[in-house]
């Protein structure tokens, strides 16, 4: 619902969120390999996991940044008035 208190420039976190994702698929990468390596399994099966979490996100991110901005009402349409509370 729109209150007319919206920042005008307001911008998606998207990008920050897939560079971040991004890091953390490299260290969870790098996890995996150096673990698996030196024999802790379990380690490098958590390492694993967080991957698969990771690229998971990741594909998301991507989907939304692909979909494109979504409509936002203009400043030639009113905000809208907050529904009236009972008991107020």
């Amino acid at each position: 619902m729109r209150t007319g208190s919206e920042p005008t420039t307001a911008r998606s976190p998207l990008r920050m969120r897939f560079w971040l994702s991004l890091w953390g698929l490299a260290w969870s990468v790098f996890g995996t390999v150096a673990f698996a390596l030196v024999g802790q399994v379990w380690w490098a099966v958590a390492c694993g996991v967080l991957f698969l979490l990771v690229m998971t996100d990741m594909t998301l991110i991507l989907r939304h940044i692909r979909q494109g901005p979504h409509y936002q009402p203009g400043r030639d349409v009113p905000p809208y008035l907050p529904p009236d509370e009972p008991g107020r």
